[in-house]
């Protein structure tokens, strides 16, 4: 792809007013989490799914709804308990006696037959359950007695998990956390923002989103996302990035000594694709080092896991992806001077 290409340049000009739009539109319901708001467009534009991590009460949910109405996309929402079952969220065969006395059955469609589905506090079914999700996030159709059922395109998986309270939760296996193109991080508003929230959600109106895209316009942005180029000097850095977060013997000493599994080829996928949304979501026409940089955290955090003499020595797993972003950083501006 080239950028001197004028229908190039008016196709981007035309996404990235259309982007800027939608992040305008959402903050009317959503204030003061910018960050969150353009990793999970980010997660979009990607064609992924993404894991929302907060407390209760920090907008996660309305997010999930507001991004909804933004690109016109049919939505659906599931509370996830330890007594869901995986027909209540795949659906299931009934067998049904026509008119005629004659008996059949009939696939009744579940709620992950939508464009954007919303698993609540994801962490509180069973495995059995949250494994019904694997196949639909990962191949985008799901089988139901032997049949295959496709689901509708685009479809995108955003799950919401309370990091506070962990009685009577499940933790997601590994399989199923690496299908989740980021986890992002949702923290509490500062002062001036959550003044803002208090008078914009306790009065007698509250502020409401129009649509900006529609679902072909989504696709098609995803569509230019994996047409933008990406540098040498980003592509080997993100690979240095990826495999240092590997405990291995070429590992660097923090991650060799603290870190007991770290990110699979996905990994380097994901934020491969992601810089490429995340600059098209800024209006560029390329991602830069510095994208890099600040998607290290979202895209590897998930992918990763310290061991239990590191995690008795208070270290934390972001700054051992701080540390390990910030080697590959200089080395990738090194090589580029």
């Amino acid at each position: 792809m080239r950028t001197a290409d004028p229908a190039i340049t008016a196709q981007l000009t035309t996404l990235a007013e259309q982007l800027q739009s939608a992040r305008k539109m959402i903050a009317r319901r959503v204030i003061g989490q910018e960050k969150v708001v353009d990793l999970t467009l980010t997660t979009l534009l990607c064609g992924g799914h993404g894991l929302l991590v907060g407390a209760p009460g920090l907008a996660k949910s309305r997010l999930v709804e507001a991004l909804g109405t933004v690109f016109g996309l049919n939505g659906a929402r599931v509370q996830f308990t330890p007594d869901l079952m995986p027909a209540d969220i795949l659906g299931a065969e009934v067998l049904e006696t026509g008119a005629d006395g004659a008996r059949a059955f009939r696939f009744i469609k579940g709620p992950v037959f939508c464009q954007l589905l919303m698993a609540d506090e994801i962490n509180r079914a069973s495995p059995r359950t949250q494994s019904a999700l694997l196949q639909a996030m990962a191949e985008h159709h799901v089988t139901i007695a032997g049949a295959r059922h496709d689901l509708p395109a685009p479809f995108h998986v955003l799950a919401t998990q309370n990091p506070i309270e962990q009685e009577g939760t499940y933790p997601l296996p590994e399989a199923q956390l690496d299908r989740f193109l980021m986890q992002i991080d949702v923290d509490y508003p500062d002062r001036d923002d959550e003044r803002a929230i208090l008078l914009a959600t306790t009065g007698s109106q509250d502020q409401q989103v129009e649509q900006v895209l529609d679902t072909a316009a989504l696709m098609e942005a995803q569509r230019f996302v994996r047409a933008m180029p990406v540098g040498e000097n980003l592509v080997e850095m993100i690979l240095d990035l990826v495999r240092s977060a590997r405990p291995d013997a070429d590992a660097p000493a923090l991650v060799r000594d603290n870190v007991t599994w770290g990110p699979g080829p996905r990994a380097a996928q994901a934020l491969m694709l992601a810089v490429r949304a995340w600059a098209l979501l800024h209006g560029r026409f390329a991602p830069t080092v510095d994208d890099v940089a600040a998607l290290a955290q979202p895209v590897l955090k998930h992918r990763m896991a310290l061991g239990y003499a590191a995690r008795a020595q208070n270290i934390r797993l972001d700054q051992v992806i701080d540390e390990i972003t910030a080697s590959a950083t200089k080395t990738s501006t090194g090589a580029a001077a």
